[in-house]
């Protein structure tokens, strides 16, 4: 990592610590609520970004994780309110409880659509994860319990275990979901810079290959998947607390879409970069259409008629996504490096292969080992 991208990772960190109070300072609480927003998206898309940027696997159902981890949370207070218990269990309004939950659950159909999914490539994975993700919309269109097409509000956020502190002030919340995509994305940087992360990178380049030297890819990427929506999982469990409401379309193959479009704005296979990626989109979707609306009222609901040449200007101009253009290099400093041991590891095997080939069929070699020719 070169020194300007740290010093905009510096920078970045710098910001997001400051805002909050520097927003109360000048009166401005709302930007607390927005930021927050901004960061939750981030961990989704961040989530999304391992297996899309580093895996090379296009999901449009990775929202359907981000909508399971919601209904745990709308789930939970559903059953806490009626005193009804869940499964034989006592229900939980514990903050900490429910983000576990929320990842296990999201794990677990993640393994399970996943174990189907990735047996397929190409055009086949992305139309069957899209399924999966309308399956489950459907049954929570279906779920009349827990509020079907409406969906569920609910009255209070979760609690801290021992209300070490209150969910409820923004400021508090805003912080938590700050250290949680943090956790993540140094979770996330250690995994990719890992053997594992190398595999998975080198089965998007070449997956031939990498089945070749002998490395198990199915369960590799399996795993990635899991891990995604499991992270995917807690973005939606810290949605439901921040917006304070459930429904289906938290799982509807548009919210996929978004996450895409954030992986791709910011920069895929970069990491950072869907941060900044959720930054702009959630920018543009709130201030365009107030923009829009002091040219002629009503346009502001048309907003993304800009949003598409934006994202064409970045696909075509600043492939690398925001983040790239940002720290003013043409590859990727995460990319590269990996891709560089999977090649020496390669011509290493390669080599051996060369070496112990030639062993066996030069009558010279076997005559200097004592063997008979």
């Amino acid at each position: 990592m070169r020194f300007r991208e740290k010093l905009l990772l510096l920078i970045t960190l710098g910001v997001l610590l400051l805002l909050p109070m520097v927003a109360e300072a000048t009166g401005n609480s709302f930007y607390i609520r927005l930021a927050a927003r901004i960061l939750i998206l981030a961990l989704a898309a961040v989530s999304l970004d391992l297996i899309l940027g580093f895996g090379g696997l296009v999901s449009f159902g990775h929202a359907a994780f981000v909508g399971l981890g919601g209904y745990v949370v709308g789930i939970m207070f559903y059953h806490d309110f009626h005193a009804e218990p869940i499964l034989g269990l006592q229900a939980t309004q514990n903050f900490v409880l429910i983000l576990v939950m929320a990842a296990v659950v999201s794990a677990l159909f993640a393994l399970i659509i996943g174990a189907i999914c990735l047996r397929t490539r190409g055009i086949s994975f992305i139309m069957i994860t899209l399924a999966f993700a309308q399956m489950l919309y459907f049954l929570m269109v279906a779920a009349r319990k827990y509020g079907g097409e409406d969906g569920l509000a609910l009255w209070n956020r979760n609690e801290m275990p021992g209300d070490i502190v209150d969910l409820h002030d923004h400021g508090v919340f805003y912080f938590v979901c700050l250290g949680l995509l943090l956790a993540f994305l140094l979770f996330a940087y250690r995994l990719v810079h890992s053997r594992f992360g190398r595999v998975l990178r080198g089965a998007k380049d070449n997956e031939r290959r990498m089945i070749a030297l002998g490395f198990p890819v199915y369960r590799y990427r399996l795993v990635a998947f899991v891990i995604a929506g499991a992270a995917a999982g807690v973005a939606g469990a810290l949605l439901a607390n921040y917006t304070m409401f459930v429904g289906p379309s938290y799982l509807a193959w548009t919210r996929s879409g978004e996450l895409i479009v954030m992986v791709v704005l910011g920069g895929m296979g970069t990491l950072f970069g869907p941060v900044f990626g959720a930054a702009a989109f959630v920018l543009l979707e709130e201030f365009i259409p107030e923009l829009l609306n002091h040219i002629r009222s009503g346009w502001g609901e048309h907003w993304q008629i800009l949003l598409g040449p934006i994202l064409l200007f970045i696909v075509l101009f600043a492939r690398n996504g925001i983040y790239g253009a940002l720290r003013g290099r043409s590859g990727g400093s995460m990319l590269a490096p990996g891709y560089a041991e999977l090649n020496a590891d390669a011509r290493e095997s390669n080599a051996d292969a060369d070496a112990n080939r030639a062993v066996e069929t030069d009558p010279e070699t076997d005559t200097q080992a004592g063997r008979p020719q």
